[in-house]
C-alpha cells in the first residue's frame, strides 16, 4: 500500500490498483489536452496525487504511460461494444443497440474523441508504436462483429443492401464527429451542443439516420429506439 500526498492534505493510503487507476485517469486527461509531445509527467503526477518517483515506478517513461492510457480507453470501448454485439437480439434491434451504446460511450467519455484524434495525427506525422496494437487488439474484432451483423441483416431481408464496411465506419463517424467538433458546432449554431437536451436530440437524430437508411420498410418499428431522444426536445 502506498501513501499518496496532496497539497494541504494528510497522507492517504491507496492500494496499487487505485494508484494505477488515478495515474491513468490523470494521464488520459493530460494527453487529450496536450498531446503526447506536450504532455508533462510532472503535471500527470500532480493531478494523480503521486510523486514522480512513484509515477515512474508504475510507468517507466511517458511513451509507456501514453500506450497504457490508449489501451485503457480502447479496452473499455471494445468490452462495452462486444457486450452489445454478442447479446441475443435480432439484427435490427442489435444494430440499434450498438449505435446507442457507442453514442453513449462517446458522450460519457469526452476525452475519447480527442485522444483518438491526437493519436491519428501523431501516427500520420511520425508513426506510432501503438496504432497497430490498438487496431488489432481492440478495433478489428469489434468492426468484424458489426460487419457480420450487417451481412446477417441483409441476408435475412431486414436490411437494405449496403456496403457493410462503409456503413459501420459512417455510424462511428456520426458519433465521434459531433463530440470532437463540439466547440466549432457551438460557434456555428450559437448554442451549447453538450447540454443534456442537445445531446439527446443528437442521439435521436443518429438513431433515425441509422434506421431510415438501413432498414427495409417492414423493419421500421425499430426506429422506436430513438423516440426517447426526440421526446426530450
Amino acid at each position: 500500500m502506498h501513501r499518496v500526498f496532496r497539497k494541504g492534505m494528510r497522507a492517504l493510503p491507496r492500494d496499487a490498483a487505485e494508484t494505477r487507476a488515478a495515474i491513468l485517469e490523470a494521464a488520459m486527461q493530460e494527453f487529450a489536452e496536450e498531446g503526447m509531445a506536450g504532455a508533462r509527467m510532472e503535471a500527470i503526477a500532480d493531478s494523480a496525487g503521486v510523486n514522480k518517483a512513484l509515477l515512474h515506478y508504475y510507468f517507466r517513461d511517458k511513451e509507456r504511460l501514453y500506450g497504457a492510457a490508449l489501451d485503457h480507453v480502447f479496452a473499455n470501448l471494445s468490452q462495452r461494444m462486444s457486450e452489445v454485439l454478442e447479446c441475443d437480439l435480432p439484427p435490427q434491434k442489435k444494430i440499434m443497440a450498438y449505435a446507442s451504446a457507442h453514442f453513449d460511450f462517446v458522450a460519457a467519455s469526452p476525452i475519447y474523441p480527442r485522444l483518438v484524434q491526437r493519436e491519428m495525427m501523431r501516427a500520420g506525422r511520425h508513426g506510432s508504436p501503438h496504432m497497430r496494437r490498438i487496431a488489432k487488439r481492440y478495433l478489428q474484432p469489434v468492426l468484424a462483429k458489426v460487419v457480420g451483423l450487417l451481412r446477417k441483416g441483409m441476408a435475412d431481408g431486414e436490411f437494405r443492401q449496403v456496403d457493410p464496411l462503409h456503413f459501420a465506419l459512417s455510424l462511428i463517424a456520426m458519433n465521434v464527429f459531433y463530440f470532437s467538433s463540439a466547440p466549432m458546432i457551438g460557434l456555428i449554431t450559437g448554442d451549447n451542443p453538450l447540454t443534456s437536451q442537445r445531446v439527446a436530440e443528437r442521439k435521436a437524430a443518429v438513431m433515425d439516420v441509422v434506421a431510415t437508411t438501413l432498414f427495409l420498410p417492414r423493419a421500421e418499428e425499430a426506429k422506436d429506439f430513438g423516440s426517447a431522444g426526440r421526446n426530450a426536445k
